[in-house]
């Protein structure tokens, strides 16, 4: 049985579609017999205090000052809108609890890694990878980031928690410097190819290993697509699924608990959903 986070909560009414790919997932995964669903509940907001600036919580939470509110991109704030930003958040613990139980372990979510300590942006409003290294203090938290962009947010934050590495493997020319505990791989958008893909997500593992990961939290990005506005030529369908296949039998092979999220991915919902539902298909295959 593969564990799944979920609420119909997760998803608000914005002025850009993204969150709708959640629910569309989320419908069609109610579907597969060996998928799980698990309802989350409305998180403690005194954590997110310990994790952003008292004044960017305040803003997300009560809708003022209305620029730092909506700084992540959505628009216009709403109750609804914050309580779906608490539900996803929620649900990236719980999912960590299923990963440490059954080794896999999934949060239909996006929108985390490029929120930093002061502010949110690009439609990442909390930081809910930093968030589980905040929840889990004792544990080393390793974040395997296959967005197409890179996870500035979560570097920001691996600066600050010892107990959080954040590796990005990417297609945009922006890099990682400056943090000890940050390292990102760029595959040129145009000129990359697979196999370099490949030997990154092995560099991942090898310092995740090396880093005695007690978790690894895989963001499993779909704006690499070769058809998505910001993908890749080279990164076709059966590339992905090979990437997910890899990350996953590797996670297993080590005995690393992981679980994976959705993140980017901006193609007609269509297209998209069935690349999503893929990530999940491998998971199952994989560990069951």
């Amino acid at each position: 049985m593969l564990h799944v986070c979920y609420s119909p909560l997760y998803v608000a009414k914005t002025h850009t579609n993204s969150m709708e790919k959640l629910s569309a997932v989320a419908e069609e995964l109610s579907k597969f017999e060996y998928v799980k669903l698990h309802e989350t509940k409305l998180i403690d907001q005194s954590v997110f205090y310990e994790l952003h600036d008292e004044k960017y919580v305040n803003a997300v939470l009560t809708g003022e000052p209305v620029k730092l509110a909506t700084m992540a991109g959505f628009k216009p704030w709403n109750e609804q809108f914050r309580d779906a930003v608490l539900h996803i958040n929620s649900g990236q613990i719980l999912a960590a609890e299923l990963a440490f139980e059954h080794g896999i372990s999934a949060n239909i979510a996006q929108g985390f890694h490029h929120a930093t300590y002061a502010y949110g942006g690009s439609f990442c409003t909390f930081n809910g990878l930093a968030l589980v290294a905040k929840k889990y203090p004792n544990k080393n938290i390793f974040v395997l980031d296959c967005d197409q962009h890179v996870g500035d947010g979560t570097t920001d934050f691996a600066a600050q928690f010892d107990n959080l590495f954040n590796f990005s493997i990417h297609g945009d020319p922006l890099g990682i410097t400056g943090n000890s505990r940050s390292e990102s791989r760029v595959i040129h958008k145009n000129k990359g190819n697979f196999a370099q893909y490949t030997m990154a997500i092995y560099e991942a593992f090898q310092k995740a290993l090396d880093w005695n990961a007690d978790l690894m939290i895989y963001q499993a990005g779909m704006d690499c697509h070769q058809n998505d506005p910001f993908g890749s030529p080279w990164l076709t369908t059966e590339s992905i699924e090979k990437r997910d296949e890899l990350v996953f039998s590797l996670a297993k092979k080590h005995k690393i608990p992981l679980f994976f999220v959705l993140a980017g991915g901006y193609q007609a919902l269509p297209d998209l959903v069935p690349l999503h539902l893929k990530t999940f298909e491998m998971a199952y295959m994989i560990y069951y």
